[in-house]
């Protein structure tokens, strides 16, 4: 089945932010993010509300279900754009109307925990959609990250990325294929689930937060010995923080585990790619058709959709 992409957009689109995951932190200036939006030239609709979260999440499962499919149904709502991540999305993913929201062509905008009902989406609609920035972090910061917004912008003004990063080892690649991933531990929790999509040819794009690179290594190499990675022409790796090394690690650090992988895995690793939980956030078009080269160390992904 051929890839769908989302609707071209108005002059000045309407975003939705819902919140199928995680509650915003106490201290989140919600306001100015949603001013940040509206500065940007966007019409913004709030469906968080702070005084209804529940324990950890945006709301009870039933309300965050709920809020997602208003936004779908909304006749204005152009862009549905996630508040955060953190956990939550696993738990009403199977009521969620997936067909639904494929068909509506509306732009579904986020990462991390976001990433489970993108990759959903890919393996289940073959709708593409945008990892990218979401309301917390990206746009309730103080001062707003250029690179980000930019991204951002080109992705749905121009509906293309165009990146250039250094990757830590010199390679000579030049190939195309169909671009997709996204939070690594949301991939392998999709693993052997009828969500989980079945990309050939494609390049395979992760990142993840407070994941040790044994972690790391593990969840790659759960991929590869489900016959996944094999499928794929290149794996280009993204923001890994927020890990702390052991003295028992004894030299095992992020390296030493790409030094293994490389020798375990065949398929070209590259490293570099700015995205995940990082300040400065490229915006990916989950189901594009991707150009990816590498000359030496400098590396240049393009895709337009």
């Amino acid at each position: 089945m051929p890839i769908s992409f989302p609707k071209t957009l108005p002059e000045h689109p309407c975003i939705a932010v819902v919140a199928p995951s995680g509650a915003a932190l106490d201290d989140t200036d919600l306001e100015a993010g949603l001013q940040a939006l509206r500065n940007a030239g966007f019409k913004v609709i709030n469906y968080y509300q702070h005084t209804d979260r529940f324990e950890r999440f945006g709301a009870t499962d039933q309300e965050r279900l709920t809020q997602l499919h208003a936004a779908i149904d909304h006749p204005e709502v152009d862009i549905v754009m996630a508040l955060r991540g953190s956990y939550g999305m696993s738990r009403i993913l199977p009521d969620i109307n997936l067909q639904k929201i494929a068909s509506s062509g509306k732009w579904l905008i986020g990462y991390s925990d976001f990433n489970a009902l993108q990759l959903a989406m890919l393996a289940k609609t073959s709708a593409a959609s945008l990892c990218g920035p979401m309301l917390c972090n990206d746009f309730t910061r103080d001062e707003l990250r250029p690179f980000t917004q930019d991204q951002f912008e080109q992705a749905v003004r121009e509906r293309k990325t165009h990146l250039e990063f250094e990757t830590d080892q010199s390679v000579e690649l030049d190939l195309e294929g169909t671009l997709w991933g996204g939070n690594l531990a949301m991939i392998c929790h999709l693993l052997g689930t009828e969500y989980f999509p079945h990309i050939e040819g494609g390049i395979l794009f992760a990142e993840d937060i407070a994941e040790h690179p044994y972690r790391v290594e593990r969840m790659l190499l759960q991929l590869h010995m489900a016959g996944v990675l094999v499928k794929q022409k290149a794996i280009v790796l993204g923001n890994f923080s927020a890990y702390r090394l052991a003295p028992q690690d004894n030299g095992y650090d992020f390296a030493a585990m790409l030094k293994f992988l490389r020798a375990t895995i065949g398929t070209p690793i590259i490293t570099g790619l700015p995205f995940g939980h990082c300040d400065d956030k490229a915006s990916l078009m989950q189901g594009s058709t991707a150009r990816l080269t590498v000359t030496d160390v400098q590396v240049r992904l393009t895709a337009e959709y």
